[in-house]
């Protein structure tokens, strides 16, 4: 009884480094947010924490994005802000296009969920160590817009 409790142990202590060793050290945040019933309002902002260790590092930032196969539109407007040290509340606004002009979706489907996911920010050099924010909130006429199921964000050391 205690080798074979012996033998679990090693076989587990083996299967937790060999899934360390398989996380991606350049990644830095990849977060999401459930937005609740699927209707996205305007004062319902996904926000994010973003730790930057080596400000000399670029860094890639993604907007991830998960809506249902009811969604009306074939893109969606987003305002993405962005605050921390050297910055004061930056915000731009930006497209991300979900469907062609067939109207087929671009995304990743499984069931009736569609997964994106862009780059806003490539090869971004941030000012300074510290913690940055991002504010992520849907610019689009419906308020709310229907049949989003989460939004979030992504980022990562670029280029390794």
């Amino acid at each position: 009884m205690k080798k074979r409790l012996i033998l679990f142990g090693l076989i587990l202590s083996a299967c937790v480094i060999a899934l360390a060793g398989c996380a991606d050290k350049n990644t830095v945040i990849d977060d999401s947010v459930e937005i609740a019933n699927h209707n996205w309002t305007y004062i319902n902002r996904a926000k994010f924490t973003v730790k930057i260790d080596d400000e000399k590092v670029p860094y890639n930032l993604y907007m991830n994005l998960r809506v249902t196969s009811d969604y009306k539109y074939s893109n969606i407007f987003v305002l993405i802000s962005q605050s921390g040290p050297g910055i004061k509340n930056a915000s731009q606004r930006y497209e991300m296009r979900l469907a062609d002009k067939e109207g087929k979706w671009l995304g990743k489907g499984s069931g009736n969920l569609y997964s994106y996911q862009e780059p806003f920010l490539v090869n971004h050099v941030f000012p300074a160590k510290g913690t940055y924010t991002f504010l992520i909130e849907q610019n689009m006429r419906d308020n709310p817009l229907r049949e989003v199921s989460d939004v979030g964000l992504r980022a990562e050391k670029a280029g390794k």
